[in-house]
Parts: structure tokens; sequence; C-alpha cells
């Protein structure tokens, strides 16, 4: 890695870990956010476009340097913004955001991860080959598999920037729309296990698997 890489990244690491040092302990759980619902909307009402400009910058630099709390600032937005401009500006501003995170991970990390662990890069970028933008898609899709390392591996693959946002936009919309929805009920919210309950794991599972189905079938009426 050149100097001038590891320089930025240094800078990368420094400002991750003064976030996390300036944030307080319990700014992102459940209990402060509906502690706090009351004062957020008040300034949403006084001061909606930059309600909305600051809300969109903190979470694009949360999901970009995979700062945790992308869920409890998806619950904010359904709690001030309402179903329909919360899921949008959290939309815009993931797959803003989980892009940054993907091309960071592409420019420091991608030669000298390859290099070490080039043969489980092989498996995925085998997937990839394969199925293309749907094995993402189908992968964002899975509750089990963090948003944040789907940003890292990913960089680490060839696929291209356009297919990569294309696919993380649709395959984070389901899930996005969930958690607004959770928060414009959020003084009712006990804890977020709640949130993704069975039903809903097996709806995303589902749509996780459509893609591949739908191969199989094509596949079957070609014979």
């Amino acid at each position: 890695m050149s100097k001038t890489k590891l320089g930025l990244l240094l800078v990368l690491l420094l400002a991750i870990v003064a976030i996390i040092w300036w944030l307080p302990p319990d700014l992102l759980t459940l209990d402060n956010l509906k502690a706090r619902q009351t004062d957020i909307e008040l300034y949403r009402s006084k001061h909606p476009a930059l309600a909305v400009f600051l809300f969109c910058s903190i979470y694009i630099v949360f999901t970009a340097l995979s700062i945790p709390g992308a869920v409890f600032l998806t619950l904010i937005a359904g709690a001030i913004f309402g179903l329909l401009y919360g899921t949008i500006w959290v939309s815009i501003s993931s797959t803003i955001g989980a892009t940054l995170a993907f091309l960071i991970s592409r420019f420091f990390f991608q030669q000298a991860v390859k290099q070490k662990f080039g043969d489980r890069i092989n498996n995925i970028e085998e997937n990839l080959k394969k199925d293309g933008a749907f094995y993402l898609f189908s992968m964002r899709l899975v509750p089990a598999i963090p948003f944040f390392v789907i940003n890292l591996v990913m960089g680490l693959t060839p696929i291209k920037t356009s297919q990569y946002i294309l696919a993380s936009w649709l395959g984070m919309l389901p899930g996005t729309a969930v958690y607004v929805n959770a928060g414009t009920q959020l003084s009712k919210l006990d804890s977020l296990s709640g949130i993704l309950s069975p039903p809903i794991i097996i709806s995303f599972l589902l749509l996780a698997s459509f893609p591949y189905i739908a191969r199989k079938l094509l596949s079957i009426l070609k014979k």
C-alpha cells in the first residue's frame, strides 16, 4: 500500500474513532430515542429542510464508515418523517453510504486482501459471474448478513459500481420500509426483536430466492 493510501486510511480510522468516542454510549438506544422523540419532531417542524439535510448527512457518514447505528437512524426516520418520506430519505442515504463504503474497500483493501484471502474471494466472484447482480440482491435481503460486511466484501470483487448501486438499492428497500414503518410506532416499541418477525423474515428469504427459482423454471420450460 502506498504512502498516500496509508495516510488516507489513517485519516478515516481517526474519523471513526473520533465519532465513536464523541457519541454518548446511550445515544443510539431505543429508550433514548423514545425519550427524545418529541424534541426531534419539534426541531424537524421548525427546520424541515435542515432536518432532512442533517439526517441524510449523518446516515451517509455512519454507513460509509461502517459505524453501528443505522437501525436506530432508520427508526428515527420513521418517527419524524413518516413511512413515505422516511423510506425515501433512508433509501437514498443508505445507498450513497453503502456505495462509499464499497469504494473505500475497493480503493484501500482490494489488492492486499485478495493476495491473502484470494480463494475465499474467488468463491464470491464465481457466484457473481454465475448470477450477476442477483447474487448481491439476494445477500441484501437476508437479515442474517450485516450490511456493512456486504459493503466491504463486495468492494473486493470486480462487480461494476453501477450494478452494485442498483442491486443494493433494490435489495435494501424492503428492509428499509420495514424498519421505517416500525419507527412510525416508536413510542409503542419495547425492543427491536419484534420488528423482524418470522413472517417478515420468511418473506425476505422467499424474495431473495425468487430470481433463482425463476431461472430454474425458465430452464425447465426451455427443455
